[in-house]
């Protein structure tokens, strides 16, 4: 096993480089995943990854051995504590890291029959809670903006848990574009609107537009819709967290979608 312990080391200085900049993540189409959770989603996928990055306390966990044992002739690296450290976001660090290609979506909007278009979301927290909720609801695709945080980021891939390797992600989208392209009914989340999410037939070909956090849906996009809608708030808030919207109408969806008698857990 090779080991790294200087700051000067090339390999590491690539990887720092790609761990805080979305732009060198885009340039050299990699990025890191911090923790065995992930790396666990990953392998799930069908995937490998390319580098394994490892801490000292890591050679003594029975979750990372099992990891390794997965992913036997992947190189690996054993770091030094600190520059593992500098790696990873966590208060804690997890101990493994993995070097990986980031997947390329194989559709397009037009093949797609269960599809989120978000536009601007600007933060990763909200990004990576929507691409959580999208995979668990069973979309086929997740469509961004050019002003959405970075898919790939370190904090959007810890909010997704995983999710991102369940879903065609397409990156930096002209939405107008995608939304005139989409074979189905087209409904836009915007609290100005008259009709209710639930009196909404959802069992075909649907996708939700959802907008930024504080601006909500442009013109364009709210003009391209189908319909827009609103989910029904009986309190005294003035709005729903985008994230937590976003949930709600992809799992009015899904709860259209369950046969009768079928158990909620099955797809």
């Amino acid at each position: 096993m090779k080991q790294v312990r200087s700051r000067d080391n090339p390999f590491f200085k690539e990887l720092a480089k790609l761990s805080g900049s979305a732009r060198q993540r885009g340039k050299v189409n990699q990025t890191l995943l911090d923790g065995a959770h992930l790396l666990s989603a990953y392998l799930g996928a069908g995937k490998q990854p390319q580098h394994i990055l490892l801490n000292a306390a890591a050679l003594h966990e029975a979750e990372i051995a099992a990891l390794l044992e997965r992913t036997a002739g992947v190189p690996v690296t054993q770091l030094d504590d600190r520059l593992f450290a500098g790696l990873s976001e966590l208060k804690t660090p997890s101990g493994i890291l993995a070097l990986i290609g980031i997947p390329q979506p194989a559709g397009t909007i037009a093949g797609s029959r269960f599809a989120l278009l978000l536009e601007d979301i600007q933060d990763p927290g909200n990004l990576g809670s929507m691409l959580r909720s999208a995979a668990a609801a069973g979309c086929d695709a997740v469509f961004l903006s050019t002003g959405c945080a970075d898919a790939w980021s370190p904090k959007v891939l810890r909010a997704a848990m995983g999710g991102h390797f369940a879903l065609d992600i397409h990156e930096r989208q002209d939405l107008l574009d995608t939304a005139n392209a989409f074979p189905g009914m087209l409904l836009a989340a915007s609290l100005q609107a008259s009709r209710s999410l639930y009196d909404c037939d959802l069992r075909g070909h649907v996708a939700f537009l959802v907008g930024n956090e504080g601006a909500g849906l442009s013109a364009g996009l709210l003009n391209a819709a189908t319909q827009a809608i609103a989910i029904p708030m009986p309190g005294r808030a003035e709005s729903l967290n985008a994230a937590a919207a976003t949930a709600i109408c992809l799992f009015e969806a899904v709860r259209q979608r369950i046969p009768s008698g079928q158990s909620a857990g099955l797809p």
